[in-house]
């Protein structure tokens, strides 16, 4: 099939990508590459599916390793996006391109509302205007906010999110549904539970903690470390993705569109998660317990069981392994012993 991966420079995206080639589909990826963070990674990313640093003109088409096709191009950028989709006709839309950052967020609204709402409702209508099969789109766990049922249920309230970035995911799913109900676009939206391995992004919390722990710096452990995370290793969300393009609304009952967990349902303490860190990168780290942040949560897990249902999806790394694995990439990555 035609695949078309927005955010195929980022983190998920370009798993996301490798994992499609593999399988031997025609993707086409899409990023505008922008300095949310350090715009290198994501160059080193592009290097892994054949398509080099000094290759790239924004709005021009390049061709990478076989199998792989990428756009520098913006989601803003209305005029193209409908271009490319005259062009390709992808059959399935997996949209990953997102402005991510919960703190950030509270600095940075407009970035969010650009590319969260607006990026986003370009998307639906490039769908709307050269039909696809099935539109897969990134939402997330921030949508649950205030939520103390646990675990999160995707039945559970979500109309009362702790963040901007939150809303605007939130806003997503609304925005998809209503496309749905009026043009009959199949769409599945995920909600994301900290997913985390190798050619991670830098602004996530144990990519900051190993910097910080290899660079003898001082770590911040908010909830005085009384937190938890349903951490999920890059490979089992891939794979869950994966085997929902073989699943697609159901048509022929008129369930087009459907709002997933995709998580490990497994939450792990902070403190143990920073143990394990500490374990394979071969340091103590120094740690500094303070409040909870504005916008954040003390815990989540998902509650996978839908996804399961559908797809037989079933986690298959632990974090011991997860973080041994990000760790051994990260080592030479950043140039270290």
């Amino acid at each position: 099939m035609k695949i078309l991966v927005t955010g195929a420079a980022g983190f998920i995206g370009f798993h996301m990508s490798k994992k499609l080639m593999a399988e031997g589909h025609d993707v086409y990826g899409l990023d505008n590459l922008n300095a949310y963070y350090d715009v290198r990674l994501k160059y080193a990313r592009l290097e892994q599916l054949g398509i080099r640093k000094d290759q790239l003109i924004e709005g021009k088409q390049l061709e990478g390793t076989k199998g792989f096709t990428f756009f520098y191009l913006d989601l803003l950028d209305r005029a193209t996006l409908n271009s490319l989709f005259t062009d390709l006709r992808p059959d399935i839309v997996i949209h990953l391109a997102a402005q991510a950052g919960v703190r950030h967020s509270i600095h940075h609204p407009q970035s969010f509302i650009d590319s969260n709402l607006q990026g986003f409702f370009n998307i639906l209508e490039a769908c709307r205007r050269y039909p696809v099969q099935h539109l897969i789109y990134a939402s997330s766990s921030s949508v649950y906010g205030a939520n103390t049922e646990i675990p999160f249920r995707e039945s559970d309230r979500t109309d009362k999110p702790m963040s901007l970035y939150g809303a605007t995911k939130k806003a997503g799913e609304v925005l998809a549904q209503s496309y749905t109900e009026l043009y009959k676009i199949p769409s599945t939206g995920l909600r994301f539970f900290t997913v985390y391995g190798p050619w991670g992004r830098p602004d996530m919390a144990y990519f900051k903690f190993a910097d910080q722990i290899m660079h003898g710096e001082t770590i911040d452990v908010y909830n005085h470390g009384v937190m938890e995370r349903d951490f999920t290793y890059v490979d089992d969300i891939i794979d869950g993705i994966s085997a929902l393009i073989h699943h697609p609304p159901n048509t022929d009952q008129g369930d087009l569109h459907r709002i997933i967990n995709i998580g490990r349902s497994s939450p792990v303490k902070l403190l143990n998660f920073i143990e394990i860190l500490e374990k394979y990168l071969g340091r103590t780290a120094q740690k500094n317990f303070l409040p909870i942040q504005q916008g954040d949560v003390p815990s989540t897990w998902a509650d996978t069981s839908l996804l399961s249902n559908l797809t037989g999806y079933a986690p298959k790394t632990d974090l011991d392994e997860g973080i041994r694995r990000f760790v051994e990439w990260y080592m030479p990555y950043q140039g270290l012993a």
